[in-house]
C-alpha cells in the first residue's frame, strides 16, 4: 500500500506541469575490492528522468524518480522517488513542500531526502527556518537510517524483506547568518527526532551549530553537536563535534591543503545521528564513538581536470560502541584502528559528462585495535551523463 502511494505521489505532480523543462542523468558506478586476498566486482547504475518549470508568478516544481540497478551478487532493480518539490516565493518567504533535500549545520545528523514542508524567512539578521519532516516512505538505502540493532540490520537484508525506512519524525528550528563581521558565516539549529515505530521508542533532540571564517588564504571552521537521547525511562546526554582548517596555496596551480578532525562520544553516551553519514572512502565508518583526523589535497589542473588525495587515521573513544571492521568484538585493547589513504581523479571534458576514478586501502597495521587484520582495499570508476 505504501509503494502504491509513492508512486502516486509522483503522477499527482505531474499534473501539475504547465511549462516544463525535462532531463535525464545517467549514472554508473563500476568497484573492484576487498579484503586481503578476497575481491569482488560491484555495479551500480542509474537512470533518474526529471522534470523542472513554473507554476505562475511566484512558484516552480521539481519531478525526479529513478531506477537504481545493483550487482553485487545478484541483479536487483529498485524504483525510488526523489526530489519532488513544489516551491513558491513570497518576497521575504519561501515556502517548499514535497521530497526535499534537508541538511543540519554540520552535515552528520540528519542529512538527505525527507518528506514534509520547510519555510524560510529573510531578516535584518539572517535566515530563519522552520520545517518537519516524515521518513517512513523513503527508500532505506538511501535514507540510511540506523539509529537500533533492528535498523542496523534491517539495512543488511535485501528490498524484498523492506524497502521503507524507519517511521520517525524529523523537526528543525534552525538560523543562518552570511556575510557578518569579517565575513563570518554562522549557523545554529535546534533538531527534534520522534520515533512513530511499534515496540520501544528512541527520541533524540540534538541543538547543532557551525562557525565559519576566511583569513586571507585561510579558512577556519568550528562546530559541535549537544545531543539528549530519550530511549524508555533513560535519559543520556551526547557529544560530537569538528574543527578544520583550509588554505590555498599560493601557486599558480589551484590548489589547496586542508586538515579536518571529528568527535563523536561513546559509551554509556554514545553519539547517535538520526542519518548515517560514512566516514572515509573505504571504512565507510558511523560516527558514533569514533574520532577521525583527516588531511586531504586537492589540485585542479585546468578547468576540466582536477585530482586530490586524502590521509584519514581512525579512532574509537571506548572499547563498546564502535564494533565494525576491523573490531567485530570488545575482546580488543587498543583504540587505533589505523589509516586510510584514498586518491582520485576527476574529468569534465564536457558540462554534461563526467568521470570519476578512485582508489585507496585501509591498513589496520597501522593501529593498535587489530593490527594483524588485513587490508580493506577498493577502486572504482564513475560515469555521470546529463541529457538536457
Amino acid at each position: 500500500m505504501r509503494r502504491l502511494l509513492l508512486f502516486s505521489m509522483l503522477l499527482v505532480n505531474c499534473s501539475l506541469l504547465f511549462s516544463w523543462d525535462f532531463g535525464l542523468i545517467l549514472d554508473q558506478s563500476f568497484g573492484f575490492g576487498g579484503t586481503g586476498d578476497e575481491s569482488k566486482f560491484d555495479y551500480s547504475g542509474s537512470i533518474v528522468p526529471r522534470v523542472f518549470g513554473l507554476i505562475g508568478d511566484n512558484g516552480n516544481y521539481y519531478v525526479s524518480a529513478g531506477v537504481e540497478i545493483d550487482y553485487i551478487e545478484d541483479l536487483t532493480f529498485t524504483p525510488e522517488l526523489l526530489r519532488t518539490e513544489l516551491s513558491f516565493n513570497f518576497g521575504n518567504l519561501d515556502l517548499i513542500f514535497g521530497r526535499m533535500q534537508h541538511s543540519d549545520p554540520l552535515g552528520f545528523i540528519a542529512s538527505g531526502l525527507f518528506d514534509g514542508a520547510r519555510s524560510s524567512f529573510d531578516l535584518a539578521f539572517g535566515t530563519l527556518s522552520l520545517g518537519a519532516w516524515y521518513t517512513g516512505l523513503l527508500y532505506k538505502n538511501r535514507a540510511m537510517i540506523a539509529m537500533t540493532a533492528k535498523e542496523i540490520e534491517s539495512l543488511s537484508e535485501p528490498v524484498d524483506k523492506g524497502y521503507f525506512a524507519p517511521k520517525r519524525l524529523l523537526s528543525s528550528l534552525a538560523w543562518e547568518r552570511i556575510g557578518m563581521g569579517k565575513s563570518l558565516q554562522s549557523s545554529i539549529a535546534l533538531l527534534g527526532q520522534f520515533d512513530l515505530s511499534d515496540g520501544d521508542k528512541l527520541h533524540s533532540q540534538y541543538i547543532a551549530g557551525k562557525v565559519t571564517l576566511p583569513v586571507n588564504a585561510f579558512l577556519f571552521n568550528l562546530g559541535g553537536c549537544l545531543e539528549l537521547i530519550e530511549e524508555g525511562n533513560n535519559i543520556d546526554t551526547a557529544f560530537a563535534a569538528e574543527a578544520g582548517i583550509s588554505y590555498v596555496l599560493p601557486t599558480k596551480l589551484k590548489n589547496r591543503l586542508s586538515l579536518l578532525g571529528r568527535y563523536s562520544s561513546g559509551g554509556a553516551s554514545a553519539f547517535l545521528p538520526l542519518t548515517t553519514t560514512e566516514q572515509g572512502n573505504i571504512l565507510n565508518a558511523k560516527l558514533s564513538g569514533l574520532s577521525m583526523i583527516s588531511l586531504d589535497y586537492i589540485a585542479s589542473i585546468n578547468k576540466t581536470f582536477s585530482a586530490g588525495f586524502a590521509s584519514s587515521y581512525f579512532m574509537r573513544n571506548d572499547l563498546e560502541t564502535y564494533n565494525a571492521y576491523p573490531v567485530f568484538d570488545k575482546k580488543s585493547g587498543g583504540n587505533l584502528l589505523g589509516n586510510e589513504f584514498f586518491a582520485w581523479a576527476q574529468w569534465n571534458p564536457f558540462s554534461d559528462l563526467q568521470l570519476n576514478l578512485g582508489g585507496g586501502v585501509f591498513l589496520p597495521s597501522m593501529g593498535d585495535a587489530a593490527p594483524n587484520a588485513d587490508a580493506m582495499w577498493r577502486v572504482e570508476l564513475n560515469v555521470v551523463l546529463s541529457v538536457f
